[in-house]
């Protein structure tokens, strides 16, 4: 058996590394390691709750707004406050505007570079895709940032700013939108499904949701240019569709009225969410603990000497099942076609994931446009609300990589006890005490070794969007 360490990965938000146990040219086992702690569950506690707003948010720079909405949820559960029909919506447009930058900045600038590398310089498509994604110097990061900048102009409407506004409060946002100001995120709106419709997908957002199978996404990619159907070649033809698959049980929290909370696994199909089942196992995290526990009694504690632990990231489980989450979760949770297909087909696959994020963004960015237009100008965005002395409060959101919770509990005016599990804490999970390995460490397994595979580890493990800073909070 041969050690394989690779890391730190670039382009991923934190610090990560895998180590690979390889033997006969392929993998046999691998550990996930998220190797820097940061402790922002400690430094809330003893703090006034209202404080969380201010702090959680600089957990990471990238999905800031995802952090700022859980904390903002669970200190509305904690004070019971109704948020009014403007404000749920401006924190709909605020939460996926940030979502939908990710799945494009996820696709152009984190995962696409990967097939620039010299192992597949004798693919017949190599020069045309290094032209175009190569980092730095393709010609497809600069339009996509344009796109994007444009695009998160909607923070600034509704927000005030990204990353880390404190626009989202316990009873719903700050900034109320005037007429003008619909105008102009409905002019944005329509710019940026421009840019998806000509230059990500190449079509209507509405045709590429109506796509139901593996066989009508590939003969709608056949002989169209554009950069989604660009990857779909080159990713049917390193089979791509076969590899990469975890679990295939998948956990969602539910998003923006649009897609549904639930678990997914093929014995059941989609049943209800039932939180009260996540509990976080501590065994192989360089953190005190014995038994697992319900994030609402959640530690953190560190013992960084602890034996066999090789990681700081804890290990979620809903019951005792190792879950996927993200976009490709919330797709099979909510059921749409030509993920199940997918799914059904070859497992939680490479190509499984990208697609997902294809239909986020061909679903939600039409939504947002409705959800404008739904604002009733002149009505409230916001509802004071006062937070009691003692009390518990949770908060269940996705952000662009899963689902995201918050677990706060508080004593004497003060967060006795602040609980985060992000979404790749869930997808890069280590060991539990069953000795069940986390999603990527199952999605690893079988992959081959050498020089040139390197690129389909890579491909693996960038398909779940790593966001470690989140991981290790």
């Amino acid at each position: 058996m041969t050690r394989i360490v690779l890391g730190p990965f670039n382009r991923v938000e934190g610090d990560l590394e895998i180590s690979l146990d390889a033997e006969h040219g392929e993998v046999r086992a691998a550990r996930v390691n998220s190797p820097l702690f940061r402790g922002f569950e400690q430094l809330l506690v003893g703090r006034a709750p209202q404080d969380a707003l201010v702090i959680v948010p600089r957990i990471c720079g990238i999905c800031s707004v995802a952090q700022s909405a859980a904390a903002a949820a669970a200190l509305a559960s904690l004070s019971g406050v109704v948020v009014p029909h403007n404000g749920r919506l401006a924190r709909q447009l605020i939460q996926a505007n940030e979502n939908m930058a990710d799945h494009l900045t996820h696709f152009y600038l984190f995962f696409m570079p990967d097939f620039t590398r010299a192992a597949y310089s004798q693919h017949p498509w190599h020069a045309a895709a290094h032209k175009r994604f190569a980092a730095v110097k393709g010609t497809a990061a600069a339009q996509a940032l344009v796109a994007r900048a444009n695009f998160l102009k909607l923070m600034g409407y509704l927000a005030g700013r990204w990353p880390h506004s404190l626009a989202l409060q316990p009873g719903g946002t700050t900034k109320a939108m005037t007429a003008a100001e619909r105008v102009r995120i409905l002019a944005l709106l329509r710019d940026f499904r421009s840019y998806l419709e000509t230059t990500l997908l190449g079509g209507s957002l509405e045709a590429f949701v109506a796509l139901d199978s593996e066989a009508s996404l590939r003969e709608w990619a056949t002989g169209r240019t554009s950069d989604f159907a660009c990857f779909l070649d080159l990713g049917f033809d390193l089979g791509l569709e076969r590899i990469g698959r975890a679990t295939d049980c998948f956990l969602s929290y539910g998003a923006y009225g649009l897609f549904e909370a639930g678990y997914w696994q093929a014995q059941t199909g989609t049943v209800n969410l039932d939180a009260g089942l996540i509990t976080e196992d501590v065994c192989s995290a360089w953190l005190s603990g014995v038994a697992p526990l319900p994030p609402a009694r959640g530690e953190t504690h560190v013992d960084a000497d602890k034996p066999d632990a090789y990681t700081w990231c804890k290990a979620p489980r809903y019951g005792t099942q190792v879950v996927e989450t993200g976009a490709l979760a919330r797709q099979m949770v909510a059921g749409q076609p030509l993920v199940r297909d997918l799914v059904m087909r070859n497992g939680g696959s490479v190509i499984a994931r990208m697609a997902a994020r294809m239909v986020e963004l061909a679903t939600v960015v039409p939504a947002m446009e409705q959800w404008t237009r739904d604002i009733v100008l002149g009505e409230s965005f916001y509802a004071d609300s006062q937070l009691p002395d003692a009390g518990e409060g949770v908060s269940l959101v996705e952000a662009a990589r899963g689902s995201l919770g918050h677990w706060l509990s508080v004593k004497s005016g003060r967060i006795e006890r602040y609980q985060i599990i992000a979404p790749t804490t869930w997808n890069f999970s280590p060991r539990d005490a069953g000795g069940q390995a986390g999603p990527l460490e199952q999605a690893l397994v079988g992959l081959p070794v050498g020089e040139n595979a390197m690129p389909t580890i890579e491909h693996v493990v960038r398909s779940f969007d790593p966001c470690m800073v989140c991981t290790v909070h």
